[in-house]
């Protein structure tokens, strides 16, 4: 039997290869996933802003599905917007359709407080006129951004930057920043999650990005106790 320990319906950003499989490898046995996708191609933030309202059409098909949960991910769209909206969209889908419905962001700000983390230094793949708007979604959250940076790459060709262009630029930043209680890879476009235990090491710190606490999440509701060695302390420690 399929799904025989839960499903869980995905609404993703971008047909972008990579995080849908990511994802899936990182489930135990048992879990299924059904993907249902916005389509954003630019990064802009014209297109982030008009994703929500397609985004509430692909919960409503999840939920005819009769999946157990729908994961809202992407985290930019939401970012946006700001924590409080982003608690309430939830909420009202939630209502609206009659599922369990979460967003990659209050996730990830679940993740945060779970690890223990009061401040951030972040790195993203996205233009600096965005980055000011996420650190901003974070400090009203209540957490400290030490720094919000992106690297330079076309946002169609995040999914090609090497995983060591990924670990050197977050180890300069880090260091750079002072440090902080989580090292935070903003989204699941870039190949990063062989970076993760090497920078966890390397920084002592905490590494989070968007597929292994969507992973987190999804267990912690379905009640599945496994832990995942090899892409973090929030895989390895907390489930």
């Amino acid at each position: 039997m399929y799904g025989w320990r839960g499903t869980v319906g995905l609404v993703k950003p971008t047909f972008r290869p990579g995080p849908l499989e990511a994802f899936i490898r990182l489930l135990p046995a048992g879990v299924c996933v059904v993907p249902r996708y916005v389509g954003i191609s630019g990064g802009t933030e014209k297109e982030f802003r008009e994703a929500l309202t397609i985004a509430d059409q692909r919960v409503g098909e999840l939920a005819a599905l009769n999946v157990d949960l729908v994961l809202l991910q992407g985290a930019p769209p939401f970012m946006l917007r700001g924590p409080e909206f982003d608690r309430e969209n939830s909420r009202q889908l939630r209502e609206k359709y009659a599922t369990p419905v979460q967003s990659a962001t209050m996730i990830q700000l679940d993740a945060l407080q779970a690890l223990g983390a009061k401040s951030l230094v972040g790195l993203t793949y996205f233009r600096d006129d965005l980055n000011p708007k996420f650190a901003e979604f974070f400090e009203t959250a209540g957490f400290q951004v030490k720094a919000m940076k992106g690297i330079d790459v076309p946002f169609a060709d995040v999914g090609k930057v090497p995983v060591e262009v990924i670990y050197g630029a977050a180890k300069k930043l880090f260091r750079q920043s002072g440090g902080a209680d989580c090292l935070y890879l903003l989204g699941a476009g870039w190949d990063c999650l062989n970076a993760i235990a090497p920078l966890e090491r390397d920084l002592r710190t905490t590494v989070l990005t968007n597929v292994p606490a969507d992973v987190w999440a999804t267990l912690k509701f379905l009640g599945i106790h496994e832990t995942t060695k090899g892409f973090g302390r929030l895989l390895e420690e907390l489930p």
